[in-house]
């Protein structure tokens, strides 16, 4: 495993994440980045990710996959190499240090085209789950400091910017997630073969599915689709749609928009009574009580660039 990052190059990275994170020109001047921060704990939320990796600079978060749990801090990065169903919260934080942290999404096209062109082995087929906690090495924090200062100079972007996301892959593909990394950009691997059953059950959650049209959709057997896909998500297949229509539920909630029963149909649920019950066990309380009491501790609508903010006033 790799060492811990040396502290001048962490600190560097928590003084250029504090200092744009709420820049609204973020998105259009590196849509492939996300930078987070919040001054205190938070509550666990439940998100579908899609394959991303995150590095944290400073504070620790903490990542729940049905009954695994991925802690990582200051120094240490996480990969999700398929779209995942977890609860995310930030456990270290406060006003004097933050939790702060830079995400960048993983394309399976830019991974395989590195694949080609550097001759990199292909990896043994795997079973091992789509997420994963490393040590960021200096090598990893380096580039990834380079591509933030390339916010101090817009116009190095397009030029720079290509071969610094294309440097931050390599090192994480050489490091010690590398498997993962390999598995998502090789379209014959079990990771890519589950991915898109997963990315068909996002798509028609709210279906009635069979198991045996995803496994067509996979390319594998039966048999085999069932353990690889336990293996990568922790879950069973209907357990994973179970997970997105409550999700999705959820989220409607919060808007206020919808009546409970219409919304329950809408995600998948034909029994108001199921629904209800299937969401009180995911989430604590029944559907009414919940969306209240987020509503009430002002969850809905907070953004990261609003937690940015607040570091930025502290």
């Amino acid at each position: 495993m790799a060492k811990q990052p040396e502290r001048a190059l962490l600190k560097e990275l928590q003084s250029l994440i504090a200092r744009y994170a709420t820049d609204q020109t973020l998105p259009q001047l590196l849509p492939n980045i996300l930078l987070m921060s919040s001054t205190t704990p938070t509550q666990p939320k439940a998100l579908v990710t899609e394959p991303v990796f995150v590095m944290v600079a400073q504070g620790a978060k903490r990542s729940v996959l049905v009954d695994q749990t991925f802690d990582y801090h200051a120094g240490q990065y996480l990969i999700i190499s398929v779209d995942l169903p977890i609860h995310g919260c930030v456990v270290r934080a406060s006003e004097t240090e933050p939790y702060l942290a830079v995400g960048m999404t993983l394309k399976p096209e830019s991974i395989a085209k590195l694949l080609l062109e550097t001759g990199t082995p292909p990896v043994p087929r795997s079973e091992r789950p789509g997420i994963a906690v490393s040590n960021a090495s200096d090598e990893l924090v380096d580039p990834v400091v380079r591509l933030l200062r390339l916010l101090e100079r817009p116009k190095d972007i397009p030029v720079l910017l290509p071969s610094i996301e294309r440097e931050i892959l390599w090192r994480l593909m050489s490091g010690d997630q590398g498997c993962l990394l390999r598995q998502l950009g090789l379209a014959d691997s079990r990771m890519s073969q589950i991915g898109r059953s997963i990315k068909w059950l996002r798509s028609h959650y709210c279906e009635p599915v069979k198991i045996e049209d995803l496994a067509e959709i996979a390319g594998m057997s039966l048999t085999s689709f069932h353990r690889h896909f336990r293996a990568i998500t922790a879950m069973s297949p209907l357990q994973y749609q179970k997970q997105i229509r409550l999700q999705e539920a959820r989220t409607r909630l919060l808007t206020g928009k919808e009546d409970m029963a219409t919304i329950g149909y809408k995600v998948g649920y034909e029994s108001p009574s199921q629904f209800s019950r299937e969401y009180k066990r995911q989430f604590g309380l029944p559907p009414g009580e919940d969306s209240g009491r987020l509503r009430s501790a002002h969850e809905v609508g907070e953004t990261v660039m609003q937690s940015a903010a607040r570091v930025r006033q502290g």
